[in-house]
C-alpha cells in the first residue's frame, strides 16, 4: 500500500452568503499524516470549509492547497484525495456495486484491486451493502453512508476529508469506521480530516481538534491536551443551554 505525505493550508479564506460570513480563516495549516478532527455546532462553517477546500464552493477571496496545488487553479490534487460530504455525492439511481465500479474504472483500478479494497470493508459493510439487488437510494441512510465513506477511500488517497462520517451508523458500524480511518492511516501516513458532532469518537481517533465557531477558527487542540474533553464538553453545554432558553 502506497504511503503519503499530504499537507493541507488555507490562508485568509472567506465566504459570505449575503451579509452572513459563513468561513473567514486566516490561517489553517494541517501537517502531512495528521488525523484533524473539526468540531463545532451547526452553522459554524465546517461544511463551508470543505466545500471551499474541494473547489466545490468559490470563497470571496483566500487561497487553498492540497499537497503542492491550488485547489481552485488545477485539478492534479483530485487524483489523491477522498472526500464523502453527503449523499449528492453519490450516484443514486446505480447499486453499491455498480457504484464501486464506476469509481474503480475513473481512478483506473483493475477488477482485482476492487475486490482487494473492497475485502478491506467486510466489516463496515456488515453483509448489509452489497448483494442486496438494491439501489443506492433504496438503501438506508446509514448504508448510504457506507457506501459514501469506502467510496472515499477505494483508491486509497493521501487525504481524506469526511464530513459528519458517523452519522446514521448503528454503533458497531461507528467503531469499524474509527478502526478503518486510524489502521488507514498508520499504514499510509495519510491525511484525515473529518467533522463530527460526537466528541468522543473525533478525540479518540484525531491527533488534533479544531474548533469552528461563525466560520472562525477558536480553538485549536492537541490530542495530549489534558483539558481537551472538559472543556469541549463545557463549550457544547453552553450553546445547548443558550439554546434552550425561552
Amino acid at each position: 500500500m502506497k504511503t503519503w505525505q499530504v499537507s493541507v493550508q488555507l490562508d485568509n479564506v472567506k465566504k459570505t452568503f449575503g451579509e452572513t460570513v459563513a468561513l473567514s480563516i486566516d490561517s489553517l495549516h494541517i501537517n502531512e499524516g495528521e488525523i484533524l478532527g473539526l468540531v463545532g455546532n451547526n452553522g459554524a462553517g465546517k461544511t463551508t470549509m470543505f466545500r471551499v477546500l474541494l473547489d466545490l464552493l468559490k470563497p470571496d477571496y483566500g487561497e487553498c492547497r492540497i499537497g503542492d496545488f491550488v485547489t481552485s487553479r488545477c485539478e492534479d490534487w483530485k487524483s489523491y484525495t477522498g472526500s464523502y460530504i453527503d449523499n449528492g455525492f453519490l450516484i443514486d439511481y446505480l447499486t453499491p456495486e455498480e457504484y464501486f465500479s464506476f469509481i474503480a474504472k475513473v481512478n483506473r483500478l483493475s477488477k482485482d484491486e476492487l475486490d482487494d479494497r473492497l475485502r478491506q470493508f467486510g466489516d463496515l459493510m456488515n453483509g448489509e451493502v452489497m448483494g442486496q439487488n438494491k439501489l443506492i437510494r433504496n438503501l438506508s441512510a446509514g448504508n448510504k453512508q457506507k457506501v459514501g465513506i469506502i467510496s472515499a477511500m477505494l483508491h486509497n488517497p493521501g487525504l481524506i476529508i469526511l464530513d459528519e462520517p458517523f452519522n446514521f451508523l448503528d454503533p458497531s458500524s461507528q467503531l469499524a469506521t474509527k478502526y478503518i480511518l486510524e489502521d488507514y492511516n498508520k499504514k499510509t501516513g495519510a491525511t484525515i480530516v473529518v467533522s463530527s458532532h460526537n466528541l468522543s469518537h473525533t478525540i479518540d481517533i484525531c491527533s488534533r481538534v479544531t474548533l469552528l465557531e461563525h466560520g472562525v477558527i477558536i480553538k485549536d487542540y492537541s490530542k495530549d491536551y489534558e483539558n481537551l474533553n472538559t472543556e469541549l464538553s463545557e463549550y457544547f453545554e453552553r450553546g445547548l443551554h443558550h439554546e434552550t432558553q425561552p
